[in-house]
């Protein structure tokens, strides 16, 4: 799968700093990495500098490539139009996730990336199995392999938790959607 002199290409989608470093550090080593920030979910305006900043400054220092699409959090509500009251993991939640993971393949495929992957499996407030059935099915549509890793395991989250704060990272205390936010 890996060629050891050659690293495959990965585009990895952050949805923030904290829940990205764990993942960031295990698949530098596999892959050459560039992080992807696609989340026009994250409401308000201000929360989306926040993250896409942290995110943006991590990758400074690592020295690891970054990419960012321009903030649209009306569109984003266009496309969840009519599921605002779905619970967290529901199906808004799905519509969310397959919405950003389906853009970061494209972005992987029109820019040679090999693979796709998301920190969104590190999440507390997620459901891995949802968003690793989301990927392949993307996978399929796209042409571009995801890789289907449960960041969660073996104490990713709890890692993450420790880095961001030896790290001094922003940590937010929500989801990233104004739903979530009421939660």
């Amino acid at each position: 799968m890996f060629d050891r002199g050659k690293k495959e290409k990965l585009l990895l989608h952050s949805c923030c700093a904290p829940c990205s470093i764990y993942v960031i550090n295990q698949l530098t080593e596999k892959f050459d990495l560039a992080v992807y920030f696609f989340n026009p979910n994250i409401y308000p305006e201000e929360e989306y500098l926040l993250r896409l900043a942290e995110v943006k400054n991590y990758c400074r220092q690592r020295k690891i490539p970054y990419y960012d699409q321009n903030y649209n959090n009306q569109q984003w509500l266009k496309y969840i139009s009519g599921y605002e009251t779905e619970p967290e993991k529901g199906f808004r939640c799905e519509l969310c996730i397959r919405h950003r993971l389906n853009q970061t393949a494209k972005f992987a495929r029109e820019n040679d990336f090999q693979w796709f992957a998301t920190t969104l499996t590190s999440g507390r407030k997620k459901n891995s199995l949802q968003i690793l059935k989301i990927g392949h099915k993307i996978e399929n549509k796209q042409g571009v392999k995801f890789l289907a890793q449960d960041f969660k395991k073996n104490y990713g989250t709890q890692i993450s938790d420790w880095l961001a704060k030896q790290l001094d990272l922003y940590k937010q205390k929500y989801c990233g959607c104004v739903f979530s936010k009421k939660v």
